[in-house]
């Protein structure tokens, strides 16, 4: 028969997938790499290795005199999710993605193993703190504080191309890198052009971006 000690531990299992899914659904929310599935199961396998490594070796060590330290296996958690992490970094043209949902999945694994240990309060409060770091800063950086952009688009004008320079400037933002392609087809020419810029503030870039749709023969064709 299942006895009192069991069922709590399975209450710490399951209030270690819900923290998790909590954060895993801000995630979610906002299109990053991890979900609240991957956020779920790695706050439940903290756990279930924290679980497993402060009672599953019990039955073993009963009776015996033996030096067991319960802390090794909760340890390379800690370790291990560095590769679940690092799986959602992404670089690409000078843009590293992922370093905040990397590091939300390496406190998710902290807060499963503080609830397999019991700690439940504390895993309430580091989920609360970890929310409110991923929203509240997320709001307060948006609205202020240089940030980069990556704008794609393609136009006809070469013209076009040297007045965007001069607005970006004007703009006193700085372009970190420049992009562009000539495409000739027949009698035309069209320039494909991947610009990414480091912007002092939103407005310079919502200027930059309505100067672009003023221009002639120019599409936008993807904005980050």
């Amino acid at each position: 028969m299942y006895n009192d000690m069991t069922w709590e531990l399975v209450l710490r299992l399951l209030i270690a997938g819900v923290l998790g899914a909590i954060i895993g659904l801000d995630r979610a929310y906002r299109a990053k790499e991890a979900g609240f599935r991957t956020h779920f199961l790695v706050s439940l396998g903290s756990a279930l290795f924290m679980i497993v490594s402060q009672y599953g070796f019990e039955a073993v060590t009963a009776g015996v005199e033996s030096r067991f330290d319960p802390s090794r296996v909760a340890a390379q958690v800690v370790s291990g999710i560095g590769f679940i992490g690092a799986g959602t970094i992404i670089i690409h043209r000078q843009f590293v993605r992922g370093l905040t949902t990397a590091a939300g999945l390496w406190a998710t694994a902290g807060i499963g193993l503080a609830v397999g240990g019991g700690l439940y309060w504390v895993g309430l409060a580091a989920t609360a703190f970890t929310l409110l770091g991923l929203e509240l800063l997320t709001i307060l950086f948006k609205k202020t504080g240089i940030h980069s952009c990556s704008i794609k688009f393609s136009t006809g004008e070469k013209e076009n191309l040297q007045k965007i320079i001069e607005t970006v400037r004007q703009q006193e933002s700085r372009i970190t890198s420049y992009e562009a392609e000539k495409q000739t087809i027949g009698d035309t020419t069209r320039y494909s052009v991947n610009l990414i810029l480091r912007c002092n503030s939103p407005k310079e870039e919502a200027a930059i971006y309505q100067y672009m749709q003023t221009l002639p023969d120019l599409f936008i064709e993807k904005i980050e």
